[in-house]
């Protein structure tokens, strides 16, 4: 049974989907005003790994994931560059999915889209008005978190510190320092929607509650997005539904940050690198497993060096699917490994923990060659069919078993272990310079010879 870590509880728990064998995940996505960078890249690789680990187990997964396409971020952006909202919108959702292909993650189920949703928000504004939770004042509409009970639960902050903690500037449109924007007053120049209260646009923590509920429902199963949502987005979104009588999200779960020299990576603070630099220079299925080593809860700092780290062991495992292309036919069975199966998944269930299941993978690679060199074609086949496969569920792709080798050059391949192991190093070198006559690129390894085209 899968265990994460519940934000709202503090601690570890079962996640107990509402509908048998079917998970609902609602992901915070992106506001699309700048291109997306690494730390965007953690976040759709962790919650890619878990939808595919579900997925991996018979589990489905309905994945939603919103667009912020109308924001004060956006607006300002627009101003900048002088091109209407809408189309640099457009424009950094185009390089955001671009980049999000080349990490190759799966696509969310639905993508909503905060403008589709305008008048939903209108409506649940309104519902919040009527029945005196939220209150009209001189530039829109705010909640007023004194009447929300609970407020402040999930990010274990009691009102009475939030009150405490809040700007001590003056804003008198607002009843409380703690209430916040359910929609905003048109200044001249926005983008603006009809509404009771008169022309404009809703405020940023609505759009998910709305959009939640009408595509999951209610009581779906979990929220997820990053630390720096806990407080005050998420709370928010769960204040508005809790002030409905709504039941919510059963499970809240959160990831860490990247950082750069011990601090979060952000715009804001223009430490970052975009995603698609990175990408530029680093194999995607690098950047993965880079990841994968470390916690999702875990700050993770991405460095030269810990990327090298991890292009590293993706070499070693690439070099395991080429030394077994050459021993497994196209066609080969060999079922995995069912007791390192159970450790892996043993692993993931424990709150998503990668960093040990990744460690299982590794060992079962080197415990493949360790095999292989020892001549147990049979157990090696089990051992590297089950890297394989444990790999792939993480959505870390290492090659295919059986691809164009032909097998002559399999068998001369075989002929060039031998010769290395029997210390014939003469026999090796013509083996090598048959190898390249037929065009194949020889590479020597702790693991055996590999070919390459």
């Amino acid at each position: 049974m899968l265990r994460l870590h519940d934000t709202a509880l503090g601690a570890v728990t079962e996640i107990v989907p509402r509908e048998p064998g079917r998970l609902s995940i609602y992901v915070c996505g992106p506001t699309v005003y700048d291109v997306p960078h690494i730390g965007h890249g953690r976040q759709v690789l962790v919650y890619d790994i878990l939808r595919r680990y579900l997925e991996w187990l018979g589990a489905e997964v309905v994945h939603v994931s919103n667009v912020t396409d109308i924001d004060d971020q956006i607006i300002r952006r627009a101003q900048e560059v002088g091109r209407p909202p809408d189309e640099v919108a457009r424009h950094y959702e185009e390089v955001y999915w671009d980049a999000l292909d080349r990490l190759g993650v799966l696509r969310p189920t639905v993508v909503p889209h905060a403008t589709e949703y305008v008048a939903d928000m209108v409506e649940l504004i309104g519902e919040l008005v009527a029945r005196g939770v939220a209150y009209e004042s001189s530039d829109g509409v705010y909640l007023s978190v004194e009447k929300v009970d609970g407020y402040g639960q999930l990010s274990h902050q009691p009102l009475q510190s939030l009150r405490a903690g809040a700007r001590v500037e003056v804003d008198e449109a607002k009843r409380s320092p703690v209430d916040f924007a359910l929609w905003k007053q048109a200044k001249p120049g926005e983008p603006a929607w009809p509404s009771p209260w008169g022309p404009g646009r809703p405020g940023w923590h609505t759009e998910c509650v709305v959009m939640s509920l009408d595509l999951l429902g209610e009581d779906f199963d979990l929220h997820t997005g990053g630390l720096d949502l806990v407080f005050p987005h998420h709370e928010n979104e769960r204040a508005q539904a809790m002030a409905l009588g709504r039941r919510f999200a059963r499970h809240w779960m959160h990831h860490g940050f990247v950082e750069v020299a011990g601090e979060k990576m952000s715009k804001s603070l223009g430490n970052f690198t975009t995603l698609v630099d990175l990408l530029d220079r680093t194999d995607a299925r690098a950047y993965r497993l880079l990841m994968l080593r470390s916690h999702y809860r875990s700050p993770i700092e991405v460095t030269p060096a810990t990327i090298a780290d991890a292009q590293s062991g993706l070499e070693r495992l690439d070099a395991l699917a080429r030394r077994f292309e050459l021993r497994v036919s196209p066609s080969g069975s060999a079922a995995p490994d069912p007791e390192a199966i159970e450790r892996f998944t043993e692993a993931m269930d424990n709150d998503l923990d990668t960093p040990a299941a990744v460690a299982v993978i590794f060992e079962l690679l080197r415990r493949a060659n360790a095999a292989a060199d020892a001549g147990e074609s049979e157990h090696a086949r089990r051992l590297a069919a089950t890297v394989a496969e444990l790999a792939g569920s993480l959505g870390l792709e290492v090659g295919q078993v059986g691809d164009d080798v032909d097998d002559e050059s399999a068998a001369l391949v075989e002929r060039r272990d031998a010769a290395r192991r029997a210390r014939d190093f003469a026999a090796a070198d013509a083996l090598r310079d048959e190898l390249t006559a037929r065009g194949w690129v020889v590479e020597d390894g702790p693991q055996g010879t590999s070919i390459r085209r």
